[in-house]
């Protein structure tokens, strides 16, 4: 116990070593900086997934394969390249009834795709939505909207951000009798601006003609400096 006890305190003294060596040894603040820019829209990424179960495999494999081929068939019609699609492995599995006593009973398969569809032209996204309908899919889990110019957003928000760090810092020194005499640390992480609308497949797609084309996306950054201080 006592060797135990000793170890403890050595690591607990090694931590507080590591704390200290990373904080400066100088007057210093440090501030978060935020920024954000507000986008339209004009792309989007949806999945779109068939499910069937049925008493065989094989009938649940060919019912979601047809309803795949046809999904794709029509999507291509429509000019969509093979490189903004991208489509699942076929997955299948039993379906079990469990009684409250006595043994599972097979009561058929499920099978399942997913297909992933990229829209370069939002104007487009509804009508890929309806073929995807009119082909037998039964589920879309997600519609992504996005902008084909995200570097550029993200160096507006990330310009953003740092002057609202600069700034927070000045004001903070000068509330304090102090001067900014410079940048020590700066801590960056590129947060995650991936915004998602869900869109339930029982809706009126033509109802909601105007949803998507009418939405902006908030494209944010952010930036924790230390500052050195007089």
């Amino acid at each position: 116990m006592k060797m135990i006890s000793r170890l403890l305190v050595v690591t607990s003294y090694l931590v507080s070593l590591g704390v200290y060596a990373n904080s400066p040894d100088f007057p210093h603040l440090q501030t978060t900086g935020y920024g954000e820019v507000t986008a339209t829209p004009d792309m989007a990424e949806f999945t779109a997934r068939i499910v069937e179960t049925t008493m065989t495999a094989e009938q649940a494999k060919q019912t979601v394969d047809k309803v795949v081929t046809d999904f794709l068939a029509q999507l291509k019609d429509q000019g969509v390249d093979d490189d903004n699609v991208s489509s699942s492995n076929l997955y299948i599995a039993p379906q079990y009834h469990y009684p409250k006593s006595g043994q599972p009973e097979l009561v058929g398969y499920q099978a399942s795709r997913t297909v992933n569809v990229t829209v370069n032209e939002l104007a487009d996204l509804n009508q890929y939505l309806d073929i995807a309908l009119s082909s037998g899919i039964n589920q879309v889990q997600n519609v992504q909207l996005k902008v084909k110019e995200q570097a550029k957003y993200q160096e507006q928000a990330r310009q953003a951000a740092i002057k609202d760090a600069n700034a927070k810092a000045k004001s903070l020194a000068s509330g304090f009798g102090k001067t900014v005499k410079g940048v020590w640390r700066i801590d960056y992480n590129v947060p995650n601006n991936q915004p998602v609308l869900m869109r339930s497949m029982a809706m009126d797609s033509r109802a909601e003609s105007n949803t998507y084309q009418d939405s902006t996306i908030v494209i944010r950054d952010r930036v924790d400096v230390i500052y050195k201080l007089d």
